[in-house]
């Protein structure tokens, strides 16, 4: 699981309303007959409409500055793994996420105990993705996009009489280009905007920086993580409990769905990797027979290969255990803020 926490986009380019964001939400919704739509939800309520979003959000906003963010994009994104157990069960998704804001709430670091009612937020559940330019599948075919233009481009000549070359022979060379490609979609090569293939559940909650009476903010953005501070001769608590709040959403998950999670699966043991790598190692070696297979499965399909490594060789082992935790450092950065 990989959840991404990030501000509203601020400057010239962009909105200082909600509206484009949710615009962009309701993709799933184009063409789709009003019966069929999916609708926002929140904590109470099932089927909101995105004015309603837009207009609760942007009025949400007493005495933020032009350049603090009025709103933050939490996205909630399944394993793979973890897809399976939901089997695209939308309701499922929504208990989930309602039981989900309750733990956001608290990883607020207040003196007096935040709670989900006093949070202003509205959820959309997807079930597509779409492949994006900076993707491995994309990047990798991008060679082949770019040879097989470059042979349109020279077919288009030769027709106009402008360049020497048989257009038959041309048009083979791009079907085969087309084939070798590495990454496809029933024969069909990755670009960007590609639909995926298989179940693409996940989460998008937009969440006001303001509580629901627009008098305190609640950042989760905030680069406090915990403390307290002293403030017109008052202590203060301030800040978001990051590593309670990622923690927290696994274990919720794990009750809702009846999720076995493996050791590797884990925020722990993402973060151990990151900061401890040998006592990582320890934990992995110590686990059972079959949760360490599961693990080190689950390791490989993640993209990281690990080679069988002989005991008395350790700086082989250091060599590998390094490269294992510059990847998940990657991932894990590519999946949730200030970590």
């Amino acid at each position: 699981m990989y959840i991404a926490i990030t501000p509203q986009k601020l400057g010239q380019s962009y909105s200082n309303s909600a509206a484009d964001y949710v615009t962009y939400l309701e993709k799933e919704n184009e063409g789709l007959e009003q019966e069929n739509q999916k609708h926002f939800f929140n904590q109470t309520e099932d089927r909101i409409s995105p004015d309603k979003v837009i207009s609760e959000i942007d009025a949400n906003t007493a005495k933020l500055k032009k350049t603090e963010p009025k709103f933050y994009s939490i996205v909630v994104s399944p394993s793979q793994r973890e897809l399976k157990k939901i089997v695209n069960n939308t309701e499922a998704l929504k208990t989930y996420t309602r039981e989900l804001m309750k733990d956001y709430a608290k990883s607020f670091y207040r003196e007096k105990l935040v709670t989900v009612d006093q949070i202003k937020y509205f959820v959309k559940i997807e079930h597509e993705r779409t492949y994006r330019g900076f993707e491995k599948e994309v990047l990798e075919n991008a060679p082949y996009r770019k040879q097989i233009a470059k042979l349109k481009n020279n077919i288009r000549k030769v027709a106009r009489g402008e360049l020497k070359g048989n257009i038959k022979k041309l048009e083979q060379e791009i079907a085969s280009l087309r084939v070798s490609a590495p990454y496809q979609i029933n024969g069909q090569m990755i670009v960007a905007g590609m639909k995926k293939e298989g179940n693409q559940s996940h989460i998008h909650i937009i969440v006001s920086r303001k509580d629901v009476t627009n008098t305190f903010s609640l950042s989760p953005g905030s680069k406090y993580k915990a403390s307290e501070v002293e403030m017109h001769g008052k202590k203060v608590q301030r800040g978001f409990h990051r590593d309670q709040f990622f923690e927290k959403a696994e274990k919720t998950f794990d009750r809702v769905f009846g999720y076995d999670r493996n050791f590797v699966e884990t925020y722990t043991a993402k973060k151990t990797l990151i900061k401890n790598p040998a006592m990582f190692r320890m934990l992995l070696g110590n686990l059972p027979t079959n949760e360490k297979a599961l693990a080190l499965k689950l390791l490989s399909k993640s993209g990281m290969h690990i080679p069988a490594i002989p005991t008395n060789k350790v700086q082989l082992a250091l060599k590998v255990f390094h490269r294992l935790r510059r990847g998940m450092q990657r991932a894990i950065e590519s999946g949730s803020i200030g970590i």
